[in-house]
């Protein structure tokens, strides 16, 4: 603070005790504002922060439902994926009991016949457990 004259020549300013109380006054006013203005601030994060609490909380609770439909679809799919493992290993023992079937008729007709290999669907999951072209019989086939 600067000092001030102890007497002033002009009579508009008044007694400097005066001056220094219209300081204080103004300086406490000004606190107050400042006081109230960082009331409101605070007050205006914390209703921010109440309303981002609310909406994680809601998105929260929205991925948790979803995660649970996931984990319910997934259980189904695993379900009918084993059953679908179940009914190739079914299917593929009985195409290699008709190869068998087949390779033994070619040994007694003497018939060349074409008997595709099965691929085993555990050592290879991906691969289809039968050939990309569809096996044609025929009546004639077994007739001797």
């Amino acid at each position: 603070m600067s000092s001030l004259p102890a007497r002033r020549s002009s009579g508009s300013e008044g007694d400097p005790q005066l001056v220094m109380d219209e300081r204080k006054r103004k300086r406490m006013l000004s606190n107050r504002e400042s006081a109230r203005r960082s009331r409101m601030k605070k007050q205006q994060q914390l209703g921010d922060l109440t309303n981002q609490a609310a909406q994680l909380r809601n998105e929260n609770e929205q991925i948790a439902m979803q995660a649970d439909l996931i984990t319910q679809q997934y259980a189904e799919l695993e379900t009918e994926n084993c059953v679908l493992r179940a009914q190739v290993m079914e299917l593929t023992e009985r195409l290699q009991s008709l190869n068998s079937v087949l390779r033994v008729f070619e040994e007694v007709s003497g018939m060349a016949m074409d008997i595709p290999e099965v691929p085993d669907p555990l050592l290879r999951p991906w691969q289809l457990p039968c050939p990309a072209q569809p096996i044609m019989a025929t009546a004639d086939m077994f007739q001797f």
